[in-house]
């Protein structure tokens, strides 16, 4: 049996802390006296803290100077820290555990690729952190997908070269670093946003366990 890396991005792949940022963002907005809608969130996905910042206020047509942005950015996470303080094991999106069962009973790297500076702490909290051979997370990296960079350097942690690896992923911005990357790329979430993907699955219960040996023994 061959050793493929398997990488997954944290937010709306292992669990689901988007909701917390659309909170954190969408009460920010009000605060600056305009609305921010579900719809507009999609726009953030696998974005930077600082970029979304900046969308947020294009979408506002708000100006503001540097040292607004920056108390902003550190009020957005505040509020953001606060909600996942309270994260616990129900928060694990369905399936996700089985998934990572079967990769490790069957001695597969396993590694975790997320802009998210809190990935940690989350893991944590929802009890999967020992489950995760190495951790690539936005501190670590300088360049935001759909640069490959978090992947690649997620694969060399593993000591995997990124032909064999798989990539889990619920973001455009994501599918297409993981592309960039040579690797394998598998969407979570809607086909018609992700059909640059390899494979697309709504979520981790339409993924078999036949079809992670599959991609184990390709």
């Amino acid at each position: 049996m061959s050793t493929k890396g398997f990488i997954f991005d944290l937010d709306g792949v292992i669990v689901d802390t988007a909701k917390y940022h659309y909170l954190a963002w969408k009460n920010l907005a009000n605060s600056l006296g305009f609305e921010f809608t579900e719809e507009q969130n999609e726009l953030f996905k696998g974005v930077s803290r600082v970029r979304s910042l900046d969308i947020l206020l294009e979408l506002g047509s708000y100006n503001a100077t540097p040292e607004q942005k920056d108390g902003w950015l550190v009020q957005k996470n505040e509020e953001y820290l606060s909600y996942i303080k309270k994260m616990d094991a129900s928060e694990i999106l369905p399936d996700v555990p089985r998934v990572l069962d079967v990769l490790l009973q069957n001695e597969q790297g396993v590694a975790l690729g997320s802009a998210s500076k809190n990935a940690r702490p989350i893991l944590e909290k929802v009890g999967l952190l020992m489950k995760f051979q190495h951790i690539v997370d936005g501190n670590d990296v300088t360049a935001a997908k759909p640069d490959p960079e978090v992947f690649l350097l997620g694969a060399q942690k593993l000591g995997i070269s990124p032909q064999d690896c798989i990539v889990f992923e619920d973001s455009i911005a994501g599918v297409q670093a993981a592309n960039t990357a040579g690797m394998i790329s598998i969407g979570i979430g809607e086909q018609e946003f992700l059909h640059e993907a390899d494979h697309v699955f709504k979520d981790f219960t339409e993924i078999s366990d036949r079809f992670l040996m599959d991609l184990i023994n390709k």
